[in-house]
C-alpha cells in the first residue's frame, strides 16, 4: 500500500526526549516499510525514518503544542501535497493521521481515505469539532478507556493500541534502589503525589520530564522545593539510552495520574524493561497494568506507598512477556492494515484546497478489562 503518514508538527520523529506520539509514529513507519509498504512521512523538521520523509513546516514548535494555527498550517500543506501527488497519478491509498483533529475538516476534499488515530482526551471544544467532522474519516481509539469516553455522535470504528518493540528496550531483572516518575510536569500527571508516596515508602525517587510553558508555577511550588538531590532527584528531560537505562534500573514506575489517560506509553516502555508499574486506577492504566502480576492499581498515595513493599511479589519477566504478547508492533501494524482497507476509497475529488483552515467556534460502551489487540470491524 502507498501510505501517507501525518505526524504532529511540534517535535521531530523520532523525538529526542519527550514525545510519545512521535515515538509511536516512528515505530509504525519503520514496521510498515519493513512489511513492504511504500510510506511517506509528513513530519516536523529533523525527522528521520526508513520511510520517505517530507518536512512540512520550516521549524519545530515544541513550546506551541496544541496551538491551532500551527496545526492548521501543517495539515493544509500536507493535504496540498497529497492533492499534487494525485494529480501526478502518484496518489496514496490512505492517509494515516496522528496530528490532531484538524485533518478531519479537510478529509472530504480529497479522494484519499483517512484513518485518524485519537491520541488525546476529548475536551468540550474538540468534542464539538469531532461531532461535526468525524464522519469524514475512520476513527481509531488507542484504548477502551478512550473509546468509552467518546461523546455521543462521535463514532469510534475500532480500538488499536499503541505498539512497542520490546526487543529495543533493555531488560533488567535486578533493580536499583529508587522509584521513578517520568512525564510532563503537570498536576494531572502527579509528580507531587509520587513524591508523597515515595517518602511514605522510604525509597528514593527520581523525577524525569520537561517543564512545559504554563507549568512553571506548579513545578516550583509542588515539585522543586522537595528536590534535595538525595531522597528526591530531578534529572530534567531524558531520552534515548539515558531514558531506557533510567527506566530499566528503577524498582517501579509510579503513575499517580488523576485524569483519563488515553494510553500512557511510558507504562508500556517500563513494563518492556521488566519494571513494574504502580498506578492510580485511571484511564488506560486499568487495561495496561495487570494488577498483582505486572504492577499494582491503587486508589491513592497511601496505597501506592504500601504497594512498593509488595514489589518482590512480581516477576520482571512477566512484565516484559506481557508487553510482547499484547502490544507487538507487527500485530499493531497488521491491525492498521485492516483499518486502511476498511476505510474505503472516496469517490469525489473536490477541485481546491484552502491554504488555511478557519475553525468553527452514542458510542456503544465497550467492556473494560485488559487491553488486548482485537480490533473490531465496523
Amino acid at each position: 500500500m502507498k501510505i501517507a503518514v501525518l505526524a504532529p508538527p511540534w517535535l521531530p520523529v523520532p523525538p529526542t526526549g519527550y514525545g510519545g506520539i512521535e515515538s509511536v509514529v516512528s515505530l509504525l513507519c519503520e514496521t510498515q516499510v519493513r512489511r513492504g509498504h511504500e510510506v511517506t512521512l509528513f513530519a516536523a523538521p529533523g525527522s528521520r525514518s526508513s520511510a520517505s520523509v517530507h518536512e512540512v513546516l520550516e521549524t519545530c514548535h515544541p513550546d506551541e503544542i496544541g496551538r491551532a494555527l500551527y496545526e492548521a498550517d501543517h495539515v493544509a500543506r500536507v493535504f496540498r501535497a497529497v492533492e499534487d501527488a494525485a494529480d501526478r497519478q502518484r496518489g496514496f491509498d490512505v492517509i494515516h493521521d496522528h496530528s490532531g483533529f484538524m485533518a478531519l475538516a479537510m478529509a472530504d476534499r480529497i479522494a484519499t481515505p483517512l484513518v485518524h488515530t485519537l491520541h488525546g482526551p476529548f475536551e468540550p471544544a474538540t468534542s464539538r469539532f469531532y461531532r461535526q467532522h468525524a464522519d469524514k474519516a475512520r476513527l481509531v481509539a488507542i484504548s477502551q478507556a478512550q473509546r468509552v469516553s467518546a461523546p455521543a455522535g462521535v463514532p469510534i470504528a475500532e480500538v488499536i493500541p499503541n505498539p512497542i518493540d520490546v526487543a529495543a528496550w533493555p531488560f533488567q531483572p535486578v533493580k536499583d534502589h529508587y522509584l521513578l516518575w517520568l512525564g510532563r510536569m503537570h498536576e494531572t500527571k502527579g509528580p507531587h503525589r509520587a513524591i508523597a508516596a515515595a517518602r511514605q515508602a522510604g525509597v528514593p525517587l527520581v523525577l524525569a520530564g520537561p517543564v512545559q510553558p504554563g507549568q512553571e508555577s506548579f513545578f516550583q511550588k509542588e515539585v522543586a522545593q522537595h528536590v534535595d538531590g538525595d531522597r528526591v532527584r530531578y534529572v530534567g528531560e531524558v531520552g534515548g539510552h539515558h531514558k531506557a537505562d533510567l527506566i530499566a534500573r528503577a524498582r517501579a514506575l509510579l503513575m499517580p495520574i488523576t485524569w483519563n489517560e488515553p494510553f500512557g506509553m511510558v507504562m508500556v516502555e517500563a513494563l518492556s524493561c521488566g519494571t513494574p508499574v504502580i498506578s492510580f486506577a485511571e484511564g488506560a492504566a486499568t487495561e495496561i497494568v495487570r494488577d498483582g502480576v505486572t504492577g499494582f492499581l491503587v486508589p491513592d498515595e497511601q496505597a501506592m506507598a504500601a504497594a512498593v513493599a509488595r514489589l518482590p511479589e512480581l516477576d520482571p519477566r512477566n512484565c516484559r512477556a506481557d508487553m510482547a504478547r499484547r502490544f507487538n508492533v507487527d500485530q499493531v501494524a497488521a491491525a492498521y492494515e485492516g483499518a486502511y482497507r476498511r476505510a474505503g476509497a472516496r469517490t469525489v475529488l473536490l477541485p481546491s484546497l484552502p491554504a488555511a483552515l478557519t475553525l468553527p467556534g452514542p458510542v456503544r460502551p465497550a467492556a473494560r478489562g485488559h487491553l488486548d489487540l482485537a480490533p473490531t470491524a465496523g
